[in-house]
Order: C-alpha cells, then structure tokens, then sequence
C-alpha cells in the first residue's frame, strides 16, 4: 500500500462515542473479545499518523514506520489497564513512538538516511504536511476528554468553598461577586479561594501526568 492510500484510509475512520469504546474495550479486556480488539486498533490508528508526521523521509521508510508504529499500538491495546485512568491515547503514543524511534536507530546503522529530505507525493506537496493533514483528531479528543474529566475529578476532590469558588467562576460564568454574595464572603476572600483552588488542582493534574510518563 502507498502512504496516500494509507493517509485515505485513516481519514475514513468514524469516531466511537465515548461509551461505545469503554464498552470495546471491557468486552476485549475482560471477555478477549477479538473483534472489539480488531475495532480498537482500527479507531486508535490516526495515533500511528500522529506520531509519523514529525519525520521527514522517504515514503518507503515512512511506510515502514507506519508498520512499526502499528505493532506499538498492538502492543499498547493489549497491554493497556483500562482501571489506571490514563487515556489510552496518552499511554499509546509513547509505544507507538518507542517503536518508530528503535527502527530508525537500527535503519541508520546498516544504511544512509536523511530525515530531513523534503519528500513530496504524486500532487507535489510535501509528505510530512499531507501526513499532518490527514489525521483525524481522535488522539486530541480523546486527551482533551481525558484531561477535562480529571480537572472535574480533581474539582470535586477540593475543600468545599474553593470547589463552589472555582464552579461558580469558571465552570458557571457567574460575576465574582455574584460567587462571593452567594458564598457569603468578601470579593478579596474568594479570590484567596479561587488562587488556592488553581494550585491544588494543578499539583493534582501535574501529578496525574508525572505517573503517566512512567
């Protein structure tokens, strides 16, 4: 198969409502469903794209990373635990990348390849541009869904009047001293709430992100 078919292919792939993925994967981790393995591979493989287009090489080589990057996903599915809570597109890509990053070192030993060649398709435009263009956002979704359901985890997870301070400003939109009136506080009280607030969640969130690079 060429790059652009391939780049084709990708870009034909539907998006799984969030519950029908929890449902593949719990048929998969739990039932070894194979289909729902099979499903899983499909939907994640703009990942592979994803991770492909920060290089610049000939399309044979590309094509044999779009391989390698393959197997990475395989192996990220099959070894994924659905109960850490890391999205699984942030745990993939770094199989994903490990694998294309182990195949290049060995490439460059045995021959010459330049990376930083600007290959172009049969239209004329460079590879690496059409590789960028042609991947569906699904790796982006899915972090941005990740991230935004461990703030409100970690929200929830607050002292009760910086929870309500952080909701009422940020998630409800309200005027802050509409949420001081209601809160029964001074403007300069809940602006204390809403700094400490900010600070726990990000220690949270950044403590979040330090286990899933481990």
């Amino acid at each position: 198969m060429r790059l652009q078919e391939y780049l084709a292919e990708v870009t034909k792939i539907a998006l799984l409502e969030p519950s029908e993925e929890r449902e593949l994967w719990l048929c998969y981790t739990q039932q070894g469903h194979m289909e729902s393995r099979r499903r899983l591979i499909e939907h994640y493989q703009p990942l592979v794209v994803k991770a492909l287009a920060q290089w610049r090489a000939q399309e044979s080589l590309l094509m044999d990373l779009v391989q390698e990057g393959t197997i990475g996903l395989i192996e990220a599915v099959e070894n994924y635990d659905l109960e850490r809570g890391v999205a699984f597109s942030l745990y993939a890509i770094h199989r994903i990348r490990g694998r294309m990053l182990n195949y290049l070192e060995k490439e460059v030993r045995t021959v010459r390849v330049s990376l930083d060649t600007p290959w172009t398709s049969e239209a004329g435009v460079p590879l690496f541009e059409t590789i960028a263009d042609s991947a569906p956002p699904v790796a982006e979704i899915a972090e941005r869904n990740f991230l935004l359901d461990q703030m409100r985890t970690a929200m929830e997870r607050l002292p009760k009047k910086e929870r309500l301070a952080l909701n009422g400003v940020y998630l409800e939109e309200k005027e802050p001293h509409q949420v001081a009136s209601l809160l029964q506080i001074t403007p300069s009280h809940l602006s204390r709430l809403q700094k400490q607030g900010i600070r726990r969640v990000r220690g949270m969130l950044s403590r979040l992100m330090n286990e899933m690079k481990k």
